[in-house]
């Protein structure tokens, strides 16, 4: 067994890139174990509309965090980033290098810089913007943070009411934006990092997401929608692929209709994660296709003891 230290390998970049793949790829070369910090994977009753790693990747090499929670759990990315964290210590007692895929760029942040650090805000301020959500719906919001908070708004997933509700929370409890709270420093962690990212050329990542999305709708997304209805209000079912056959479910549009715009708000998300992943010096990039170059890269970066 090569001695080398704690190495932490990210993989990321935007959705339906091939991150999955890859990391499978990479974890078998180096027999270790593979953390998705996909939030939207977490959960066991969104399998097809999340994408989940099939059966046989999963079998192929141990993956954590995956289906691992109930829709009905509140879970925050500060939970995450202590479990996260935990269970990357049981991993190195057993393997050097451990690691880590995903898109949701915050949950990354957490477990390999720390969480920024809020101000305390009362709790009748959340009720209150919980309480426009439910009657004006996301717009109204969306065009508040906006206005406020310009830096935070092209970085979040504009589609996700928990995330606009946190930072339109903060700045109506502070008068401060969202924004000017995030950490300029990051917290000490004991393993070296290695940052992989996935990119292509636009039109190619907005044609495997309109591959994706049709694959997920002959596999059953519709149905498995269905199933979630009358839970249709949690926080862990407001997201891409979810709200918008609600909204067929509900009449408010054909089924067509819904399924273009999964296809261009994941083509939506798609970009935002390309934005924030763009301002980490640290990523070295890579095309999906160039899993050898990508290989070659890891080990020649691997933290080695002598």
């Amino acid at each position: 067994m090569n001695k080398f230290r704690r190495n932490l390998i990210i993989i990321t970049g935007p959705t339906a890139i091939g991150k999955t793949g890859l990391a499978v790829f990479i974890a078998k070369f180096l027999k270790t174990e593979i953390i998705s910090f996909d939030s939207r994977q977490f959960y066991k009753e969104m399998k097809i509309g999340t994408a989940v790693p099939t059966d046989e990747e999963r079998a192929e090499v141990p993956h954590h965090f995956i289906q691992n929670l109930s829709i009905h759990q509140d879970y925050t990315v500060g939970d995450f980033e202590k479990d996260a964290l935990q269970k990357l210590e049981e991993l190195f007692q057993k393997h050097d290098t451990v690691v880590m895929v995903g898109g949701s760029g915050m949950f990354e942040k957490a477990v390999t810089e720390g969480l920024d650090e809020f101000p305390e805000i009362d709790k009748s301020i959340r009720e209150e913007l919980n309480q426009e959500f439910e009657n004006q719906g996301i717009e109204p919001l969306q065009n508040e943070l906006q206005q406020v908070d310009p830096e935070y708004f092209e970085q979040v997933d504009i589609n996700n009411p928990v995330r606009i509700i946190r930072a339109l929370e903060i700045y109506r409890g502070s008068g401060k934006p969202f924004s000017s709270f995030r950490k300029k420093q990051t917290a000490p962690r004991n393993f070296n990092l290695i940052k992989i990212g996935l990119e292509l050329p636009r039109e190619e990542i907005y044609e495997r997401i309109n591959r994706r999305v049709d694959l997920m709708m002959e596999e059953g997304l519709l149905e498995e929608v269905q199933s979630l209805y009358e839970f249709k209000h949690l926080n862990s079912l407001q997201t891409v692929g979810y709200k918008e056959i609600f909204d067929y479910l509900d009449g408010k549009i054909e089924l067509d209709f819904a399924v273009e715009e999964i296809k261009k708000n994941t083509r939506r998300y798609a970009k935002r994660q390309l934005t924030w992943y763009r301002k980490d010096e640290n990523i070295k990039w890579f095309s999906p296709f160039e899993k050898e170059e990508i290989l070659d890269y890891i080990l020649n970066h691997l933290d080695k003891k002598y």
